[in-house]
């Protein structure tokens, strides 16, 4: 199984699904998962894009069976294969025909005229394939599809395709053919989208003499939004490592997109570990036909298991490069982390919420949210405050002493815990929603509580309350 990615963008959802469902198909069979980089395309390939096929991959724990091949190192084999198929008549050069006048032609780029004009190489000259049902002695070409079964293509349906371009430089087909011969490819596993290219593919092993009997071909069924159209780059959030930075998890990405046209016949979704338990599960033949939807809310509902099922050092470690780019980072402490951990990862969808979440933790003085302050500033609420910066003092500094001494206080003050934690919440956090109020306040520490409480009363006196 190989995947062949184009490095002319970022890695696209879709093409991350093909090379995991690749992927898994080598590791469920004993079979051999290789990685070609198609760059051919000399105006639209990108070299530093290479580097991103690769960490995308490794983000998502693919590891490949042989060195990567970069198809631009193989061009002279795709010459020779096209030289080989002008030779033997079923190749010729023909000169592309402008939009301008394309009408005579029938709409087409090119002049089925030059089938017999014997041209020879020539500046602007691309050479094309011949589809002849005489000359290739079918009429037809098909296969059976592993996901759509078997699909037929009538020769009369088929134009003579570019094999080499105006720039010299190989098309895609025959770039495919020769490299998926060399690399010993048998089983091809991409997207339906190149279902009309297959039937090229198979004329094109045929003509250079390329054994066709043991090839294996899967069409995977395209991803579509929540509009069920196909996932656009324009429209959509498609670009692999995004997500990645927008702190999705790795294993919850393979976990999710495993799901995407395929699922576990014991029909368990979430895998703690799935590079390791969905490969004994998967079958590419049980890959359904009709289109996925990528649904975010599922992804973060995958995402939001995978982080609760970290050990407290993994959680850290994944943690780190989103707090380590906070502008409070120089003020991180593991230790007071370690205080709210537990809280924060079950609290969380993404890592990238979490500095969010604990940075009242990490600053001098947490930005006040202005609403949250007017709806519990009024009031009893600067009395509330008062005694409470009074009975601190001298509560135990656990959280659990302090959610009773807490209680005790508001119903001697005869109100509910609740209007008595809103105020309180607010001024050591600056909002009124977040970590359990209790725990936090023993991460941050008495003298510290203290202090917020102060810098609330003052702000109270300022506003004349």
């Amino acid at each position: 199984m190989r995947f062949a990615p184009a490095p002319t963008g970022y890695l696209h959802l879709g093409s991350a699904r093909t090379a995991l469902f690749n992927w898994l198909a080598a590791r469920s069979t004993g079979g051999t998962f290789l990685l070609r980089i198609e760059d051919t395309d000399l105006e639209r390939s990108r070299p530093e894009l290479v580097d991103v096929v690769f960490e995308a991959l490794e983000w998502m724990g693919l590891d490949w069976d042989e060195p990567p091949i970069r198809q631009s190192a193989r061009e002279d084999a795709h010459r020779a294969a096209i030289d080989d198929l002008l030779a033997s008549g079923l190749a010729y050069w023909s000169d592309p025909v402008p939009e301008s006048d394309r009408e005579r032609t029938g709409g087409r780029a090119h002049d089925v005229a030059d089938r017999d004009r014997n041209l020879g190489p020539g500046a602007g000259r691309a050479v094309r394939f011949r589809v002849d049902a005489e000359a290739l002695g079918v009429t037809s070409v098909g296969w059976h599809d592993e996901i759509r079964g078997d699909i037929s293509f009538d020769l009369e349906h088929i134009e003579d395709f570019v094999l080499r371009r105006a720039d010299g430089s190989s098309t895609f087909f025959v770039a495919n053919v020769v490299d998926d011969a060399h690399m010993r490819v048998t089983d091809v596993i991409r997207g339906e989208d190149l279902v009309n290219v297959t039937p090229k593919y198979l004329l094109l092993r045929r003509a250079l003499g390329l054994e066709v009997a043991d090839l294996r071909f899967a069409h995977l069924p395209l991803i579509v939004n929540e509009r069920r159209k196909k996932l656009s780059k324009r429209r959509d959030d498609v670009s692999l490592l995004d997500y990645r930075d927008r702190g999705y998890l790795g294993e919850a990405m393979v976990n999710y997109l495993a799901l995407l046209g395929w699922g576990p016949p014991d029909g368990q979704e979430i895998r703690v570990d799935p590079l390791h338990e969905l490969p004994p599960l998967f079958r590419i033949e049980d890959v359904g036909e009709s289109s996925a939807t990528f649904d975010p809310a599922k992804l973060r509902h995958v995402d939001a298991e995978h982080i609760r099922a970290l050990g407290s050092a993994q959680f850290l470690g994944r943690v780190r490069p989103f707090v380590e780019a906070a502008p409070w980072a120089d003020r991180f402490r593991d230790e007071l982390f370690a205080g709210v951990a537990d809280e924060v990862q079950v609290r969380v969808e993404t890592l990238a919420e979490v500095p969010d979440l604990v940075e009242f933790l990490f600053v001098e003085d947490p930005p006040v949210d202005d609403a949250d302050w007017a709806a519990v500033s009024g009031g009893d609420a600067p009395s509330w405050l008062r005694v409470l910066a009074d009975r601190m003092v001298d509560w135990p500094w656990r959280s659990a002493d302090l959610h009773a001494g807490t209680t005790a206080l508001a119903e001697e003050l005869g109100t509910r815990l609740r209007n008595l934690q809103a105020p309180l919440r607010v001024a050591l956090t600056g909002r009124r929603v977040g970590l359990p109020l209790f725990e936090s306040m023993e991460v941050l520490g008495r003298e510290e509580c203290l202090r917020r409480v102060g810098s609330a009363l003052g702000r109270l006196e300022a506003d004349g309350s």
